[in-house]
């Protein structure tokens, strides 16, 4: 499986519900050192992500691209549509190859006035 494939699989489980749900499976993709800077603003690490959780909306995931930063750490980027919360965002990740498998080492999501239709619209 090629490496853009294999990362969009993790972090559509990242955001499937099933996955916010369960501690353990969320513990297995955050990195220790993981960090988030929230659409709200906040910056949140780890321990305060599986002790109060996350948000739990559902969602989709577009315009999935990857970047490589250094052997074995890239950097994506995707469109979110939030049907629970009605709001979309623009959404970064770093992640890292740590022990030998892919682990989410950051993630930052922008509130976007933009439609899934409008983000679509600039790849054609």
């Amino acid at each position: 499986m090629a490496l853009k494939e294999h990362l969009k699989g993790l972090e559509e489980s990242h955001i499937n519900l099933a996955v916010r749900h369960n501690r353990e499976k969320l513990e297995e993709i955050l990195a220790d050192q993981f960090f988030e800077i929230g659409s709200s603003g906040y910056k949140y690490d780890k321990k305060e992500c599986l002790e109060t959780g996350v948000v739990l909306s559902e969602m989709s995931l577009h315009q999935y691209e990857l970047y490589p930063l250094a052997p074995g750490v890239v950097l994506t980027t995707y469109f979110i549509v939030d049907k629970t919360r009605n709001r979309n965002t623009w959404r970064s990740s770093i992640w890292k190859q740590i022990d030998g498998r892919w682990q989410l080492y950051f993630h930052q999501g922008t509130i976007s006035p933009l439609s899934v239709s409008d983000v679509l619209k600039d790849t054609e």
